[in-house]
């Protein structure tokens, strides 16, 4: 069933929810610049094993609203709450993929994790994805800079560059350029917004306050989301198991799709 939940007065999520009376249910939060469809491979499995699956887009892409404003971390975390609310969800997983886990997060410290008993991080962007004096990791804000002037200026190269550096394993020509419009049915300035919440973003206070069992999936070829951000969040997040892909960059779910579905298959059962 497909849901557009207002979360303000002129702002509408788009929501699907698959198999809404089946068990375990989880709820994924995509990665930038992306939507709730590059799970189309892991709701394939899971659906088959009778789980319910929900897929939301976040304000500015796929099929929500695109306002203006509110791209920061707390708005979006409100988002999901306002999704979770609507839906009436608990005793969920809350699943998000690299800045979708890094919302998962906020959502988790922001609303005391309301509803969730665990809690899937897929190369999530935290706690920073850029380095800071405290924190050698991540990506330079030089490389975040670039990303926005390249989206400023040719939007559609910058999702063809990016996607270069999405997946370690090949993917086909036509696989390649159903992600690219993935991309592109966001919004110019969603787009260029969420990059510059990544240069205020920190969530290193965030992964302490976060009491549930939580499942780390990393690709330790990761270009976008380097590996030892997940080894920061191993060492932030208490209740934490941290499963590290050999063979996979930051699209950890399709890199190792077998791996990945049987790990979180496994978790949120």
């Amino acid at each position: 069933m497909e849901y557009k939940i207002r979360v303000e007065p002129n702002v509408k999520i788009f929501v699907n929810d698959m198999n809404p009376t089946g068990r375990n249910p989880i709820l994924f939060i995509h990665g930038w610049p992306a939507n709730h469809k590059m799970f189309e491979y892991q709701y394939n499995y899971l659906l088959q094993r009778g789980h319910r699956c929900i897929g939301l887009d976040m304000r500015g892409f796929g099929q929500s609203d695109k306002p203006l404003h509110g791209y920061d971390y707390d708005r979006l975390a409100d988002d999901v709450r306002g999704v979770v609310d609507a839906l009436g969800l608990r005793d969920f997983t809350l699943a998000g993929h690299s800045t979708g886990g890094a919302v998962a997060i906020r959502y988790m410290a922001r609303h005391n994790g309301y509803g969730v008993s665990k809690l899937a991080l897929f190369a999530a962007a935290a706690p920073s994805l850029i380095q800071r004096p405290h924190f050698p990791y991540g990506l330079k804000k030089e490389d975040v800079d670039q990303i926005i002037q390249a989206t400023w200026t040719d939007r559609p190269n910058m999702l063809r560059d990016f996607g270069k550096k999405f997946f370690h394993q090949p993917v086909s020509q036509p696989f390649s350029d159903w992600f690219f419009q993935l991309g592109l049915q966001a919004a110019s300035w969603s787009t260029i917004s969420i990059a510059l919440s990544w240069l205020a973003e920190q969530l290193f206070y965030d992964l302490a306050k976060i009491h549930v069992p939580t499942l780390i999936l990393h690709g330790i070829h990761d270009q976008i989301v380097p590996y030892p951000l997940a080894l920061a969040q191993k060492k932030g997040i208490k209740s934490s198991i941290l499963v590290s892909f050999e063979n996979s960059g930051h699209g950890v779910f399709n890199d190792e799709r077998d791996k990945f579905n049987r790990e979180l298959s496994r978790f949120i059962s």
